[in-house]
């Protein structure tokens, strides 16, 4: 029996994504081989990666002035890909500016490895309140070269809800946890990148959806592996992308398609997460620490409404331990954080989200 897996990542694909797979394991478009077995330059792999390209430009409606790149290394080497290709320079004393939102773990972590590679400026934090709230975001300065955000905060359950204008200023944001998950105007950033192991398939690729102009403009030192230019001259194939992990998004993408684009999931997506904020807004046992206008459609985390925090940490063990055996897996909290998450990205049926709330008010009581 299949259970509801509420993980934030490597998160549930959809089920007939992963039949279709398990059809094609061994004879993929009647090759006669498992696309874990094609060379990534041979006639057999060359449509797969072409449509999935494809499919992307279409279902977020990508202008033709971006490059779409397969790479590897997840955002945790975006961090430091997007610093060295926009803000390094020949000499590491001659850094150039660049501006970014604190808005939790993931967003630190980007800040972190920023300022190796470019004289970093945090212009806003939500840190005074558990980043519980999305920041106001202030306007760029003179001299910033990109001007990073967190679209959407995977463990603390924030999502920003309106795109800052940063005029000529490159907006550059990390969309793991939400890509796909609504629409999103991508002219208005210069780079955006994810993660696939959340929304669009399994861990190991990383998609960087970058405009043009931000391209070749890495110092010398930087390493051939670490240059958007070296991935974008060979359309991702410098050296063997991940190919399974390419054909996996493939049909993720073709299955949103199916369900009728990004808009068609965008409202199934509000659904799930409305049902689930009414029913914490109504317990008597549970809440959201997340102020109501910033809650992410994508992760919501939720807390006891217990002042002791001995019984606290048993009564969160005993309710993780319980769902898990009633078929509700992976809610236990970031270790950072604790509480409890639940992961709702667009696999995720609103048949498991419903029942999630029926098990909450059983054991409610």
């Amino acid at each position: 029996m299949r259970v509801y897996n509420f993980s934030p990542g490597p998160s549930c694909l959809p089920l007939e994504v992963l039949e279709k797979a398990a059809a094609e394991m061994t004879d993929a478009n009647g090759s006669g081989q498992s696309v874990m077995e094609m060379s990534h330059r041979s006639k057999d792999f060359k449509p797969i990666i072409e449509k999935t390209e494809n499919l992307f430009r279409e279902l977020m409606n990508i202008p033709d002035n971006y490059k779409i790149l397969f790479l590897q290394g997840g955002a945790s080497l975006q961090f430091a890909m997007v610093p060295l290709n926009l803000a390094a320079s020949e000499t590491p004393c001659e850094k150039k500016k660049a501006a970014y939102i604190d808005t939790g773990i993931w967003s630190d972590k980007a800040i972190k490895e920023g300022v190796k590679y470019a004289a970093v400026e945090v212009r806003a934090s939500s840190k005074d309140k558990a980043y519980s709230y999305i920041p106001k975001a202030p306007a760029a300065q003179p001299g910033d070269v990109y001007y990073h955000i967190t679209l959407n905060n995977t463990i603390v359950g924030t999502k920003w809800d309106t795109i800052p204008d940063t005029g000529s200023v490159p907006l550059v944001s990390d969309i793991s946890s939400s890509i796909l998950s609504e629409p999103l105007d991508v002219s208005k950033f210069g780079i955006l990148y994810a993660g696939a192991q959340k929304n669009l398939g399994p861990a190991g690729t990383t998609i960087v959806i970058i405009r043009e102009d931000l391209i070749g403009k890495a110092p010398d030192w930087t390493p051939i592996m670490l240059r958007y230019d070296t991935h974008a001259s060979e359309g991702s194939m410098y050296n063997t992308p991940p190919c399974y992990g390419i054909y996996m998004i493939g049909l993720v993408l073709e299955w949103i398609k199916n369900l009728g684009g990004v808009e068609a999931i965008a409202k199934i997506n509000r659904e799930k997460a409305g049902l689930f904020y009414d029913y914490l807004d109504s317990s008597k046992m549970f809440y959201s620490p997340v102020e109501k206008q910033f809650r992410s459609l994508m992760n919501i985390p939720f807390i006891p409404r217990e002042n002791d925090e001995a019984k606290k940490a048993e009564l969160e063990a005993r309710f993780v331990k319980e769902a898990a055996a009633a078929g509700l897996i992976n809610l236990a909290g970031h270790r950072l954080v604790g509480g409890m998450r639940a992961s709702i990205y667009n696999a995720m049926p609103i048949d498991g989200v419903k029942a999630l709330i029926d098990f909450m008010k059983k054991f409610e009581g």
